[in-house]
Parts: C-alpha cells; sequence; structure tokens
C-alpha cells in the first residue's frame, strides 16, 4: 500500500480489534452508497472547467505580432492540458491565430529574435520533463532544436545581433528550480553539492553551448548589453533559494540596460520571496558605483521595467494601492508620469509574480494578460491603457463568487487597503460568516485576480465574506509601507487586520460569531498567530506555516531573507524572535485549528507545523495536521490541492456552520 497523504489528528488512536471494525463497516456502507450530491467544490470546478490558462505573452519587436503561451503556469492549465505557443498578427484584422510547436506536451518561454522573424522556446518533444531550446520560423511555423542539455533551462534571451540565445541552465537538475517546489530532504554531506543555476549561450547557427557565470554561482535574471558583449546579472553564492542582497535592507531584481550602455536600472527593495519583486526604481553607472533611487517616496512598489527607446525614461509596471498601474520615471530629473492604473492583475510574463508588460521595440504596442475579480484572463493588445482583447476563449466565464469593494481603514499612522468578497447571491437581510485570508509574504499584495477554483471562490459560494487584507508589509503603498513591519512580525501588521475586521463588522451583516482565518505561508504564520493572540476567530485553517521564527532559523533553505526584516541572526538576537513566534503564546489558543503542509517544503518545513499541532493537541484544542506527500511549499499535484481544498471546506463548514436570518 502506497501512503499519499498523511493525517494526524487529536483523537485518541483506536485498538486494533476497533480500527478492523471501523474498516468493515465502511466497506458495508460503501456497498450500499447512493451517489453523492454535487457539493459546491463540484459547482465551483465544473463552472470554472475549461479555462485557457494563458501564461506568457510577447509582441514582435516589429509591433506586427503577438505569441502567447496558453495551459498556464508551468506549462499545464488547470485541467492539465498540454501547454501550446500561439501567434496572431496584428497586421491582419481577423486572422486566425497559427500554432508554433516543436511537438512537445510542454511548450512555453518564448522570446522573439530582434528582427520580429523567429521564436526561440523551450518544448519536451524529445523526453517529458526534460525541455530543450528550439527556434522556430514564424512565416513557415517550422522549429529546430538547438540544445541537447540535461537539466533545467529557462528565461531564453536573444542576444542584439540576433546570432545568439542566452538561457538560465542548472546542469542535472533533480527537480524544477524555485523554492515553492519540494525539495527532498538531504543526505551525506550537507551542502556538498549545489546545483547553481549558470547562464548559459547557445549558438543559433551551430548549436554550440558556453557557460559564461562561474560554476559556484547561481544566477538569477540577466540582460544582454546593447553591443552583445557583456551581461549584467543578478546572482548569490549558494543556494539558489536565497536572495540577492545589494546592501542591508535591501534586495534587487529586473536589471535593464540603458540604450546607450552606460547605466543600469533595477528595482530595489524590502523583498521576502524570490520572483516576487516590488520596491523602488533605481539606477547605476555600468562601470560602477553608488545606486540613485528615482522614485523616493513613491507611493507605489515597482515590479518590472524597461528603458523607453533612446531616452531617458524608464517605463514600470507596479502594486499599487491594491490594484496595478503603469508608469513611467525620467532618470535625468526622477519626474514621475502616472500612464495607467486599474483595480485588476496584469502580466506578460511566469517568470516573476508581479505586473509586467510586452513592447514593441518603439513601445508603441504593448500586450499583456489581464484579468480582475469579474472578468477571466485574456490577452489584450494596443497601446497602453486603450488595449483591446485579442483573445476570447474565457468570455463565457461568470464569477462563482460575489462582488469585490475596495476597503480602507485607519491602524496606528496608516490608511490600510484590502478587499472584501461579497457571499454569493447575497443578501443583506442575513448575517453571514467570514474567512478573512491574510496573504503570503510578508512582501506581497493581493490584487484582483479571477479566483477559479479555490478557496475564496468556493466559501463566497458557501455563503461566507471573504477579507482580503493588504496589511503593513505589503507592496502598494511605497517603501517606508512595506518596510514598517521590520522587526514587528505579528503586532502592527496584526493590528492593522483586526482593525480590517471591524471595519468590516460596521458596515457589513457579518456575524462577529463566525469568523474564521486561513493563509499559506506567511498567511500561515499569521494565521497561526491570530489564535494564539485573540478568542475572535472560532476556525483557522494554517497552510504552509510557521509557528516558532527561533526554530525556524535553522530549518529552512531561505534564511538569508530573515536578517533584513530581524535585524540580525537568531543567534545574536533569539529575543526578537521569539517575541514574534506563535509558540511563545500557545498556551492562549482555544481555536480549532487545522494544519497543512507539504512533505518537500523547503520554505516552511514540516517540524513547524508539526511543533504547533503538538502543542495545540497537548492543550486539548480541537486539530488535525496533514502532510501531503511529494508537495513543497505549493501544492502542485491536483488530488492533494482537491484534498486540502475538501478539508479546509469542512473545516470551516464545521465550526462556522452556513448563514442564519439576522
Amino acid at each position: 500500500m502506497t501512503l499519499e497523504t498523511f493525517v494526524f489528528t487529536n483523537r485518541c488512536v483506536p485498538s486494533f480489534a476497533g480500527l478492523l471494525f471501523c474498516l468493515i463497516a465502511a466497506r458495508a456502507g460503501a456497498q450500499e452508497r447512493t451517489p453523492a450530491a454535487k457539493t459546491s467544490i463540484d459547482v465551483v470546478t465544473s463552472a470554472m472547467a475549461g479555462m485557457h490558462g494563458y501564461g506568457q505573452v510577447a509582441v514582435s519587436p516589429n509591433g506586427g505580432n503577438v505569441a502567447w503561451v496558453e495551459g498556464g503556469r508551468g506549462g499545464r492549465g488547470a485541467a492539465g492540458r498540454p501547454s501550446g505557443i500561439y501567434v496572431a498578427s496584428l497586421r491582419t484584422p481577423g486572422a486566425q491565430p497559427q500554432r508554433i510547436t516543436a511537438s512537445g506536451q510542454s511548450e512555453h518561454a518564448i522570446a522573439w529574435s530582434p528582427d520580429s522573424q523567429f521564436l526561440a522556446f523551450l518544448s519536451d518533444r524529445e523526453k517529458n520533463g526534460q525541455v530543450q531550446l528550439f527556434v522556430a520560423d514564424v512565416s513557415t511555423g517550422k522549429a529546430r532544436q538547438l540544445t541537447n542539455l540535461k537539466g533545467s533551462l529557462a528565461k531564453p534571451h536573444w542576444s542584439p545581433d540576433g546570432k545568439r540565445v542566452a538561457v538560465l541552465f542548472i546542469e542535472n537538475a533533480t527537480r524544477a528550480a524555485g523554492p515553492l517546489q519540494p525539495i527532498p530532504a538531504e543526505t551525506g554531506l550537507i551542502g556538498e553539492h549545489v546545483q547553481e543555476q549558470r547562464l548559459t549561450v547557445v549558438d543559433v547557427t551551430s548549436g554550440s553551448v558556453r557557460h559564461v557565470s562561474p560554476a559556484d554561482l547561481y544566477v538569477y535574471e540577466f540582460d544582454w548589453s546593447p553591443d552583445g558583449n557583456t551581461f549584467v546579472i543578478t546572482a548569490a553564492h549558494g543556494s539558489g533559494e536565497n536572495k540577492t542582497i545589494l546592501k542591508p535592507g535591501m534586495q534587487i531584481g529586473v536589471p535593464r540596460w540603458s540604450p546607450d550602455g552606460s547605466t543600469i536600472a533595477f528595482i530595489g527593495g524590502l523583498m521576502s520571496d524570490e520572483g516576487f519583486i516590488g520596491g523602488d526604481v533605481y539606477t547605476v553607472s555600468a562601470a560602477g558605483g553608488s545606486a540613485r533611487n528615482l522614485t523616493t517616496d513613491m507611493k507605489a512598489s515597482a515590479s518590472w521595467l524597461t528603458w523607453l527607446g533612446a531616452s531617458n525614461r524608464i517605463l514600470f509596471a507596479e502594486f499599487v494601492d491594491g490594484g496595478t498601474g503603469i508608469a513611467t520615471v525620467d532618470s535625468s530629473n526622477c519626474e514621475i508620469k502616472t500612464l495607467w492604473r486599474g483595480d485588476e492583475t496584469f502580466s506578460a510574463t511566469i517568470d516573476d509574480y508581479g505586473p509586467s508588460v510586452s513592447l514593441s521595440k518603439d513601445g508603441s504596442i504593448s500586450a499583456l494578460v489581464r484579468q480582475s475579480f469579474s472578468r477571466p484572463p485574456e490577452v489584450w493588445t494596443g497601446t497602453i491603457g486603450q488595449w483591446e482583447p485579442l483573445t476570447n476563449s474565457n468570455q463565457a466565464k461568470k464569477p462563482m463568487w460575489g462582488e469585490a469593494k475596495s476597503l480602507h481603514w485607519k491602524s496606528d499612522e496608516w490608511t490600510i487597503q484590502g478587499w472584501l468578497l461579497y457571499p454569493y447571491k447575497f443578501d443583506r437581510n442575513k448575517r453571514y460568516p467570514m474567512i478573512v485570508v491574510p496573504h503570503g509574504g510578508p512582501t506581497g499584495c493581493v490584487t484582483p485576480s479571477w479566483q477559479g477554483a479555490g478557496v475564496t471562490s468556493v466559501m463566497s459560494y458557501d455563503g461566507y465574506f471573504i477579507f482580503l487584507p493588504n496589511f503593513r508589509g505589503s507592496t502598494g503603498q511605497g517603501e517606508k509601507f512595506v518596510q514598517a513591519n521590520r522587526k514587528d512580525f505579528g503586532y502592527g501588521d496584526f493590528r492593522d487586520i483586526m482593525s480590517g475586521v471591524d471595519e468590516v463588522l460596521k458596515n457589513d451583516p457579518v456575524d462577529p460569531e463566525r469568523i474564521g482565518v486561513t493563509g499559506g505561508s506567511y498567511g500561515g504564520y499569521m494565521s497561526m498567530w491570530a489564535v494564539t493572540q485573540t478568542q475572535r476567530f472560532h476556525a483557522a485553517v494554517a497552510v504552509a506555516g510557521l509557528s516558532n521564527w527561533q526554530s525556524y532559523y535553522g530549518q529552512n533553505g531561505i534564511d538569508q531573507w530573515m536578517i533584513p526584516f530581524f535585524g540580525s541572526s537568531v543567534y545574536d538576537d533569539p529575543a526578537v524572535y521569539a517575541k514574534s513566534s506563535p509558540i511563545t503564546f500557545i498556551k492562549n489558543v482555544k481555536t480549532p485549528t487545522l494544519v497543512l503542509v507539504g512533505e518537500h517544503d523547503v520554505e516552511c518545513p514540516v517540524p513547524q507545523s508539526y511543533e504547533f499541532w503538538r502543542a495545540l493537541k497537548r492543550l486539548g484544542v480541537p486539530t488535525e495536521l496533514v502532510v501531503y506527500a511529494g508537495e513543497g511549499h505549493g501544492f502542485f499535484q491536483s488530488k492533494n490541492r482537491r484534498n486540502s481544498l475538501e478539508r479546509t471546506v469542512a473545516w470551516f463548514e464545521k465550526y462556522l456552520k452556513q448563514s442564519s436570518p439576522r
């Protein structure tokens, strides 16, 4: 028998005879069972079936074509469909998209050649799970394989002369790159074998491969110099799960050469997760020197940038006040101009998780995937702010959740923003339960996006309010707001959440006796923290949470991010770690708490969940722990996503129940 999922509860283990009786009774019942009625999960999942996922979009340099990846992030869509690459002409209205393929199941990571004639991409045609670099002639659709490598490839990018393609390559990689992926426990001499991601250049004509970066350096991002002779990279020694730190308190991302090759622009800020970019726009001389902040005191967080033509202007995408936007900053005088803002989520790349745009070389045509709480994702193109939909595959889909409202409230000296998702088929004459969902990070942000078939959509369909606060430490209100939770986890940010709950209770028919809390990663930590600080929550579900910052420091694989937030290591200042640890206040907990975690989670390792669950069990608090086999910080297997959703819904139904008359 293969054990797929481990489940632990606070109930006594029955005797063997009793267990045998239970198994026999269950089998007898199964023989007489009638088909089960559809659950809310089934209804929402069925309504979302057939959704088209768009993982990446890229406009050609000449603005004549747009390519996109269809099938979802990671190469497969929500329904497990293979991913494919499509190209549509912008100069021939109504023309049908053309499929560009090497006949692989997973094809993604598209990049246009400088002359707009060729498309580089990754495909697993030769072997499932092993991608190679291909180049396709867009006019004929014929694809040619360039590499025959063993390992992980990512982020192809053409040289300015169109003769080479650079990629990031991990030779003999045993798993997909990134801290969200499952990382099996190490054995033998720990730290002896570190798989570094190297910058590698492939000759388009011959297919010859040359490693550019040192073997002991992990490269996260790169950009070609305008003359094609040099690279700028963000990199660090050691494990790739850790971050690139420029100076104490600031991490960096998205390096971009200026058109004249004299300057490099990048984004710097207090970030907590690799790939989740947010901060200010900086420039530094390509010859070296001090960096210059172009967006000091900006009330937004840049997430992606590019230089506009031969000008001094830098265009950037941003998180702003719970939404997203696009703006420019002049590198000569720091003048910021807002081009567009909206209550939605947009992106052009799967490489990072913030808003981004694809632009033609002259900046006149842009392409991106747009979505919101009420509008499913589609590919849009046009001038910035004047986009038109290029695809309409999801237009028939309708939300299975209630309307969303942006809220603002005061907490200490800050004005906090958050989103309130109403129950599906809301009736103001009823009182409803509510689920509070702190986001991950802590340097993250909730922006309006299509909910699909997840916890928020199913709980809204079931008759719950969903409260999504962007507490201090979130991106979207500037770097001072992001840094407001340094050395203060669980205090100011938790006050922001609770004052937001009070704001909701003042204006909406929420039953204060039926409020729950759930979240993942930092949201999992905040769920664990919340039940140690207040009795206002009547049920909690902590996913990939963190219960003890002191023990966590020595257990996780991403410890470098903690120093800027806590000010020192746990060995130099253990008190600052203890004061923010849920385990310090564990005897206050009365709230029934379900704990879910992946077996190979490197960001919030399993022992953190065990520690919290064992304490609740000893204290007699209703609790269960589920460890999902083979999963990392994110749950990627569909059976495990479904199981975690079922358990979460059942937990809240048990302890919060359904809506009742007011």
